[in-house]
């Protein structure tokens, strides 16, 4: 009988650096699938390339802009938001201690957001990718 041996924080922390990753890719992939036409063209991969963490961020955390969504996009920015803050503890904060559980628990919240994202109408989702992609510029003033 083989003994069953607690996982390691270096699997812990890349559990939960993945399930971050997990809900971006989604988001990248959405994005892809939504805009371009052809899947896995040229433009799909161009698409699929130009989310950045920084926008889609500032778009999760803009509260005023979500408020026009779905509640289940609400969620998935939400999820987004706190599945990078824990990426970064799990990358960064050596002194952060993980527990399987906590793994698990943020492994199905990002299912669980991935899940929503995918619910939601295709105009929603188009919308909500094109918020992530583009950084938001202030408006001209004609002169």
């Amino acid at each position: 009988m083989r003994r069953r041996l607690r996982p390691t924080q270096a699997y812990l922390r890349r559990a939960v650096s993945t399930a971050h990753y997990a809900v971006f890719h989604a988001l990248a992939r959405t994005a892809a699938d939504t805009l371009s036409g052809k899947k896995h063209g040229a433009a799909w991969h161009q698409v699929y390339r130009a989310l950045e963490h920084g926008n889609a961020t500032k778009a999760c955390e803009n509260k005023k802009a979500m408020q026009e969504f779905p509640l289940a996009i609400q969620e998935f920015a939400d999820s987004f938001i706190a599945l990078q803050s824990e990426r970064h503890l799990a990358d960064y904060a050596l002194e952060e201690r993980y527990y399987k559980h906590r793994a698990l628990l943020l492994i199905a919240s990002a299912e669980s957001a991935i899940n929503k994202l995918q619910s939601v109408d295709k105009q929603d989702r188009r919308d909500f990718v094109a918020r992530a992609l583009f950084r938001k510029r202030p408006a001209r003033r004609p002169k």
